[in-house]
């Protein structure tokens, strides 16, 4: 088991994934997820299958002995990260929408409030 955790906390720490986060998918109380973590109290069969759904994996996933993390995109700004695995063609096109939306209201927002401000509104 301890090579598990071991995958699991360089998994987690990795795709900076929150035990809150965790906590939250499983039901599996904070603490006890952090002792879990902390390898301070032995982790279950169901805990394990919890957990690995929780981040879109199986158990086997955690507990290969040629474990590798996944490539994290860390300078692309437009990229779309899941906790839960990877995003569908669709979520991600989804989001990256959302993205631009987001973008596109921000200088909307800044030309009304510059507006208002030579207006004296």
């Amino acid at each position: 088991m301890a090579e598990y955790i071991e995958n699991l906390n360089a998994y987690i720490t990795h795709m900076k994934i929150k035990q809150t986060y965790i906590s939250r998918k499983t039901g599996i109380n904070t603490s006890t997820l952090s002792r879990i973590l902390n390898e301070s109290r032995e982790v279950n069969i169901s805990e394990m299958e919890k957990i690995t759904q929780a981040l879109g994996k199986k158990a086997e996933f955690f507990m290969n002995e040629e474990f590798t993390l996944p490539a994290y995109p860390q300078d692309d700004a437009h990229k779309v990260v899941f906790y839960a695995g990877e995003p569908t063609k669709r979520q991600e096109e989804f989001a990256l929408h959302l993205l631009e939306m987001l973008d596109n209201a921000e200088e909307v927002l800044g030309a009304k409030g510059r507006f208002m401000m030579t207006t004296g509104e």
